[in-house]
């Protein structure tokens, strides 16, 4: 990223303002890539002279969201760097940020070229998938078939009928062998009684 173009007489102006006269009380440090200037002045509150403040300028034509300072300029406004950076200096940072850009594009299209654990097998090749779902879309063999339809009518085949008739049968054959029927339940003392309609007891005189 090359720096802004100015003019000669911008240039000059700059020049002018840089130099630290003892009259005056702001003076102009350096400029970025875009055209921003950074100025420093001597903070007059207190006691003291104190230490010099550092500022940015920016054109008024542009909204302070868009303002984008270097971090180069960062460290120097916030005084972890002292000197200045030079344009030199900048011209290179810019281009470093840059190629890292297009090293880390070049690096994610690597990754997304090589396969992935969760991709299916044959996908990249373009073959057929293997179809997962084999009860459903796979045939089952003859022999299979026909022994599914087996187990299928044996368990619609009613049982219970089969159980009344030969219940059925029993006792007439024990009743033809020991004269009556061993098996009948015997009816206890209480079990055809009957309860009798309710009549009120006669009141007392």
């Amino acid at each position: 990223m090359s720096p802004t173009r100015i003019s000669p007489f911008l240039e000059a102006w700059y020049k002018w303002k840089a130099l630290r006269l003892p009259w005056r009380k702001r003076f102009l440090v350096g400029r970025d890539l875009q055209g921003y200037t950074f100025w420093e002045f001597r903070d007059v509150r207190g006691n003291g002279p104190g230490r010099f403040r550092r500022i940015v300028k920016y054109p008024r034509s542009i909204y302070l969201s868009d303002v984008k300072v270097s971090p180069l300029w960062h460290q120097w406004l916030r005084y972890t760097r002292e000197q200045p950076p030079t344009l030199e200096e900048q011209s290179r940072e810019a281009f470093r940020q840059e190629r890292m850009k297009v090293l880390a594009a070049q690096a994610d299209a690597r990754w997304e070229a090589k396969p992935r654990l969760t991709d299916a097998p044959g996908r990249q090749t373009g073959q057929p998938l293997p179809s997962f779902d084999t009860a459903q879309t796979q045939p089952n063999a003859p022999e299979l078939e026909a022994t599914n339809a087996d187990a299928k009518e044996n368990n619609t085949t009613p049982t219970k009928p089969a159980r009344s008739t030969e219940s059925a049968q029993l006792p007439d054959e024990t009743r033809t062998k020991y004269g009556k029927d061993p098996w009948a339940r015997a009816q206890g003392p209480s079990e055809s009684w009957q309860p009798a309609t309710w009549v009120p007891p006669a009141g007392k005189k």
